[in-house]
């Protein structure tokens, strides 16, 4: 594969300004497991090698378990995701994929009754937030290491 630029090292800035946002949302409500996940599952859904390795690598960091990990990819058919996980799930999915999606009113709903207004909207910043990471690390071939 060819190398492509490095977006960090010819203009540092914009990782700086993501990297703010990033530790904005951190600060800002969201646990350290509902980060992971929807970090895992929507680098899954676009397809940024780097970044699922990374974020793997940091739920396990974190004490997430290997099944969860696993099962992540198929949240909706299986045991291992309370009803919050699976709302943050659907909202990352139909945020990640908004064009396919939308965000339909049931899910956005129930991300209000779950997490009310304020963490919603700081769970929908993470996931525009990771988006744009995967569309970085993607656009320049960013490799696992």
């Amino acid at each position: 594969m060819e190398k492509r630029l490095k977006i960090g090292y010819i203009e540092p800035e914009y990782y700086k300004m993501l990297s703010a946002l990033d530790t904005h949302v951190a600060g800002s409500g969201p646990t350290v497991s509902q980060l992971d996940l929807l970090k895992i599952r929507a680098s899954q859904l676009n397809g940024c090698a780097y970044c699922i390795q990374s974020h793997t690598n940091d739920a396990r960091a974190h004490g997430e378990t290997e099944k969860r990990i696993y099962a992540l990819d198929a949240w909706d058919e299986s045991p291992y995701f309370s009803a919050e996980e699976r709302a943050l799930l659907a909202l990352t999915e139909e945020v990640t994929l908004i064009r396919e999606k939308r965000v339909s009113d049931e899910t956005y709903q129930q991300a209000i009754a779950l997490f009310g207004e304020q963490l919603t909207a700081h769970l929908i910043m993470a996931i525009i937030s990771i988006n744009a990471w995967n569309r970085i690390g993607i656009a320049t071939r960013m490799t696992p290491v």
